[in-house]
């Protein structure tokens, strides 16, 4: 399936990789929607409008159930930003010749590393050297062992956020490429029903484990 034509004569004519340009595209699709909503605010929400509202209120209530009411305004411009920059990310797959950004391993692992160095940050921020503790475990002769482990394992958060999600829109794509191609007359519902809630599903799991890292990182250690 060939792109349409023209972001293919973007990438043509730029050199860019289709992922980056098929990335810039949905930004510029997310940021549309975002101000055909602000212009056409009321009162009594409807249409679009009630949309946005319930997604943003629904992300809002989540954050807020695990990092408390004082630390979500502080942190829920990134995550939600996330939520649905994936989730559009993912989604785009159902049109046919357009690439889901987050079938490449470029996108996926920068979010992840945005994600990691920004909760490090707040680590440190919050907590000052005593941030080290948290890598330390529960007593002072367990260091020489949990100190490495710990380490090696915040690390592996950055492979476990950007591997997982390209690897199931990647394997998605994949899927529905191959359907298409062997029957296209029988694709439609089924298969593009199950990758839209795989989609949907993954976009939950990045954020949901973004806001989990947070969480851990702006609370004592013990």
């Amino acid at each position: 399936m060939e792109a349409p034509s023209f972001l293919d004569f973007i990438i043509h004519v730029t050199g860019l990789p289709g992922y980056l340009v098929f990335s810039w595209f949905m930004i510029l699709v997310i940021i549309s929607l975002a101000l055909i909503v602000r212009s056409s605010l009321k009162l009594m929400p409807e249409g679009i409008q009630n949309v946005a509202e319930s997604v943003v209120y629904g992300i809002y209530s989540f954050v807020e159930d695990i990092l408390g009411k004082e630390e979500t305004p502080k942190h829920f411009p990134l995550l939600a930003t996330l939520a649905i920059v994936i989730f559009f990310y993912n989604i785009v797959e159902l049109i046919p010749g357009f690439i889901p950004p987050t079938s490449n391993l470029n996108t996926t692992l920068s979010m992840a590393l945005i994600v990691f160095l920004y909760y490090q940050f707040l680590g440190f921020k919050r907590h000052g050297i005593k941030y080290i503790k948290h890598f330390m475990g529960p007593v002072w002769w367990l260091v020489p062992l949990i100190l490495p482990i710990e380490i090696i394992g915040h690390f592996a958060r950055i492979v476990s956020l950007s591997v997982r999600l390209f690897g199931n829109i990647f394997g998605d794509d994949l899927l529905l490429a191959v359907v298409f191609f062997l029957a296209p007359w029988l694709v439609p519902l089924p298969v593009m029903a199950l990758v839209l809630l795989a989609a949907s599903i993954q976009a939950f799991i990045f954020f949901l484990l973004s806001t989990l890292y947070i969480a851990d990182a702006i609370n004592e250690a013990h």
